[in-house]
Order: C-alpha cells, then sequence, then structure tokens
C-alpha cells in the first residue's frame, strides 16, 4: 500500500480534548477537531452552552440547529465547577487530556483553579489554549462578545464608512475567524509537542486579532509615517462596493487585474475606459473607484442576470450569481459540492448536515457522533477516568455531575 494512502483513521485520532468553551469560538474550534477524530470531551454548566438555547427552534429543547453545526462529533458532560468536587474531575480529566480549550474571563479561570500552571503541573505535556476578549491592559477582565467585538475593532466602523451608519456583520465573523486562530495555535503546538515532548500554554485574544485583521486590511497610506492617504481601502468601503444591480437582480463581480478589468469594460460597450486615465492602471481604479463603480453600475443595470453571468463567462471575467440564504442551499455548487447532506440525528430526526469540504487525501474516515444531548456522556467519561459507579453515582446524587438530558 502507498504510503500516501488512505489510513482510515482522521489526523487527530487519538488526540483527546477537553473543551470547557461555550457559544462560538471555542466550539468551532473543537468542531474541527473533532471532524478530524479527536476526541473532544464538552464540559457544560447545569444549563447548558448557551447556544443550545439562543439559536433558533428545535424539535427538542436545547438542541438549537447552530448548536448542532458546532458540536458535532464531540460527547457532552455537565459538570459544576464551583464544586470542589467538580474541580477534582476536571483535573482528573486534564490529566489524561491533549489539549485544554477554555473561553472564561482570566479572572473566573484563576478563581476556579484552571490556570495553566495549576494544569500544567498535572500535566506537563498539555497545549493550554485560553480563548480572552482581551490581551493584557485597562480591557483585559471585561466581558467579551462577537458584537463588542466587531463593535471595539473597527468592523462596524466600516459599514459607516460605506454605508452611513455603523453596523454589526449579520454573522459571528469574530467568533469564527478567532476560533480558527486558535486552532491554528493548537495545531502548532501538537507539532511542537511531538518535537519537544512538552505542551505550553496560547492565549488567543479576540480584540487583538481582530484589530490587526482591520488594520492589515485598512491602514492603507496611514500604513506610512507620516500617512499618504487617510486609512480605508477605497474599493472596500465604497457604497457601490456590494453586487450589482441587473435589470432583473443581482450579480457579484470583481475585476482586480487589468485584463479582467479590459475584458469587462469591452463586455459593457465601454472599450474607451482602457485608455482613460483615471481606469487605465490598476492604481488609477483603485484611486477612482467610485467612478468605476459608478460606471459599472449604470452599464449592467442594462441587461438582465442570465445575460450578464453568460456574457461574464465567456469573457473569464470572475462572477457568480447572487445567493440568497434560501438561494445558497439549492446552488449547484453546492449540491454538487455535497456540503449539505441530510442525516438523521437520534433526538431531533432528520436535519441537514454540513460536510466539511476541504479535501486531504490521507484524512481518512473518522467516525463521527452527532451532536450530544445536554450531559449525554457524563457516566461514560468519568468512568474513562477511573472513577467507580458508585463514585458516578454520589456526584450525581450531589448535583455535581449532571444528569443526561432525556
Amino acid at each position: 500500500m502507498s504510503q500516501h494512502s488512505v489510513s482510515g483513521a482522521g489526523a487527530l485520532s487519538g488526540i483527546r480534548v477537553l473543551d470547557l468553551t461555550s457559544a462560538v469560538v471555542g466550539p468551532y474550534a473543537s468542531k474541527i477537531m473533532a471532524d478530524h477524530g479527536a476526541d473532544v470531551i464538552k464540559v457544560e454548566a447545569g444549563e447548558g452552552d448557551v447556544i443550545r438555547w439562543i439559536a433558533g427552534p428545535s424539535p427538542t429543547p436545547g438542541m438549537s440547529g447552530k448548536f448542532l453545526h458546532l458540536n458535532r462529533g464531540k460527547r457532552s458532560i455537565v459538570l459544576d465547577l464551583k464544586r470542589a468536587e467538580g474541580r477534582e474531575a476536571a483535573m482528573r480529566l486534564v490529566a489524561r487530556t491533549d489539549v485544554l480549550l477554555i473561553n472564561m474571563r482570566p479572572r473566573a479561570v484563576k478563581r476556579l483553579g484552571l490556570d495553566y500552571e495549576d494544569v500544567a503541573r498535572i500535566n506537563p505535556r498539555l497545549v493550554y489554549c485560553a480563548m480572552v476578549g482581551f490581551g493584557p491592559g485597562p480591557y483585559r477582565d471585561t466581558p467579551a462578545y462577537d458584537s463588542i467585538i466587531q463593535g471595539g475593532a473597527g468592523v462596524a466602523a466600516l459599514a459607516e464608512m460605506a454605508t452611513g451608519e455603523p453596523r454589526y456583520v449579520p454573522y459571528v465573523v469574530a467568533d469564527r475567524t478567532v476560533g480558527l486562530m486558535a486552532l491554528n495555535a493548537v495545531m502548532m503546538a501538537l507539532f511542537q509537542r511531538e518535537r519537544t515532548g512538552a505542551g505550553q500554554r496560547i492565549e488567543v485574544p479576540m480584540f487583538e486579532n481582530m484589530a490587526a485583521l482591520v488594520l492589515s486590511e485598512h491602514l492603507y497610506g496611514a500604513t506610512f509615517d507620516p500617512p499618504l492617504s487617510p486609512p480605508g481601502d477605497l474599493r472596500l468601503i465604497d457604497p457601490q462596493a456590494r453586487p450589482v444591480k441587473t435589470l432583473d437582480g443581482y450579480v457579484c463581480l470583481t475585476t482586480n487585474t487589468d485584463a479582467q478589468a479590459f475584458a469587462l469594460m469591452r463586455v459593457m460597450g465601454r472599450p474607451e475606459m482602457q485608455t482613460d486615465p483615471r481606469f487605465c492602471t490598476k492604481q488609477a481604479r483603485a484611486a477612482h473607484s467610485s467612478e468605476y463603480f459608478g460606471i459599472r453600475a449604470q452599464e449592467m443595470a442594462k441587461r438582465t442576470t442570465a445575460e450578464w453571468l453568460a456574457l461574464l463567462k465567456e469573457a473569464d471575467i470572475p462572477a457568480m450569481p447572487y445567493n440568497t440564504l434560501d438561494s445558497l442551499r439549492a446552488d449547484p455548487q453546492v449540491r454538487a459540492s455535497g456540503l449539505l447532506r441530510a442525516v438523521d440525528h437520534p433526538s431531533e430526526g432528520r436535519m441537514w448536515d454540513l460536510a466539511d469540504p476541504t479535501q486531504m487525501s490521507a484524512r481518512g474516515e473518522p467516525a463521527t457522533r452527532p451532536a450530544p444531548r445536554l450531559g449525554e456522556h457524563g457516566a461514560e467519561i468519568l468512568a474513562e477516568a477511573g472513577y467507580a459507579p458508585e463514585e458516578i453515582d454520589a456526584l450525581a446524587a450531589a448535583g455535581v455531575l449532571g444528569a443526561a438530558a432525556d
């Protein structure tokens, strides 16, 4: 068998993750790890992850669609970490864990005895990843959600520059972006552990990371000292930087290169733009993006969406149909890729699951679990950690271990 053959196991098979996070940022990172074979143990408080309850209706209470999508492949245990017995159980799980994910405020982490120094004494090989709202500084222990970070890091201000009013992106872009950053850091730490044998502490602050992304995109001429222009990439903050209206709908297109822009000018019936000083180079179009977008809007309103898509495809201009949330599910590429797949969840019945579209030639097919009911695997997880049946019963009777949801 070739060394590149599929092994049948995921890349993270054998890696155990103790996930003390909730909402989106941490669960998104651990979901991807579970998709690649990691054994992810989701530790929840008595009421469960907030996303169970605030992300839409479900056949069974506490099993929202977003929760199902973010927590596929995990096992759930309910532990009261404010009780000494709950913290002891968590530490026994830490001792046999490769990765610990946590997204509490630093002060709360310290109060629970879950600082890196506390857990590293028990497991020096542990990769400890803390996702925090803010790094060291005046905001350190203040609460943070995606919208707070979007507003503070300048994301909402970009909407104001484009439309006149600040607006959050209606998608938890900070949570999901920082979740991917945390995942990247964990993977690098695991790789380094293979070389050194030692774990390490990772801290991924949401605010600073999102601020860095916004500034790297939009410092623009203010990158230089003295500044060569105000901050803000003109092509992106122009009010017309949006899907372009056609005679009967919208089209999404972008022309970054000269070849693409000149092809669009010809297709629009405006070949003279190719020699116009405002549009004849990439730099000129960037500086006069508002005029360029204005002419584009004027010309594209003259034909239907279908006509434009055919013309743009023939001219090899980057474009695709504008999708709504409804039409996206029926998009031919979405259907052909197998992204949406119908599955049967044991408690929620028939549902649409989202496949991981990333292809890996040696990925294998790790076994996957449906998203867990609250506390579904508590007794099983504690038994694996060495608890005797009578100890598990005692923890449950004392309210330290939450009962599995029916």
